[in-house]
């Protein structure tokens, strides 16, 4: 078994999950300036990723381009990877790739300190996406325990690279975000993943 194989009734039985699936998770969270670069990369890109329309090239053109911008805006002090395996307990089903994973710490050779794990929606069903996302997050509060890093909350989104639907995971409580976010509104976006990060005070963003 690995997380794309679980399905939501038996994350919660085996995992003895409570899901509020009615969560306002991110209302007060700010729109944040984004840079020149990510403006006109959004403007080259999303609709290239649009007519293309496969998972694999908005992952790249749409996803990518975001999670670069957070990076930047937060100073370097987080790390995010891209297709890596993330393989913390097999026993349990808590194998397997994740498409994304941004971690606590500039560390980018490795995985150090997962805060939130990202899915790309199969065939654009994000609600599909959310059983693979929560046994992912699961395994990430698992690996943040046994490494002792003090990261109390795991988030989750699985997105279209156009439509982000976003989970909380908190001790064996399920949150999911009942709005959708757009990246036609990107500030909105690069906000809430501040606000996951802890960064909410944006830095300049500056080009290498």
């Amino acid at each position: 078994m690995a997380y794309s194989d679980f399905k939501l009734p038996e994350l919660k039985r085996r995992f003895n999950l409570t899901l509020e699936e009615d969560a306002d998770l991110f209302n007060a969270a700010p729109e944040l300036p984004v840079s020149d670069w990510l403006q006109e990369t959004l403007r080259e890109t999303l609709p290239l990723a649009l007519a293309i329309n496969t998972e694999k090239v908005r992952s790249e053109l749409i996803i990518a381009p975001i999670l670069i911008e957070l990076r930047r805006q937060t100073g370097r002090t987080i790390s995010f990877f891209s297709g890596v395996d993330f393989t913390v307990d097999p026993s349990e089903g808590l194998n397997g790739v994740c498409d994304f994973i941004v971690s606590l710490s500039p560390e980018q050779l490795f995985v150090s300190a997962p805060v939130l794990i990202m899915f790309e929606a199969k065939n654009e069903d994000i609600k599909g996406g959310f059983p693979q996302c929560i046994a992912a997050m699961i395994a990430a509060q698992r690996f943040n325990e046994r490494e002792g890093n003090a990261i109390p909350l795991i988030y989750g989104a699985v997105t279209t690279g156009t439509n982000w639907r976003f989970l909380q995971l908190d001790q064996n409580v399920v949150r999911i975000d009942r709005r959708e976010y757009y990246i036609d509104n990107a500030p909105k976006l690069l906000g809430i993943l501040m606000t996951i990060t802890g960064k909410l005070a944006p830095i300049t963003p500056t080009l290498p």
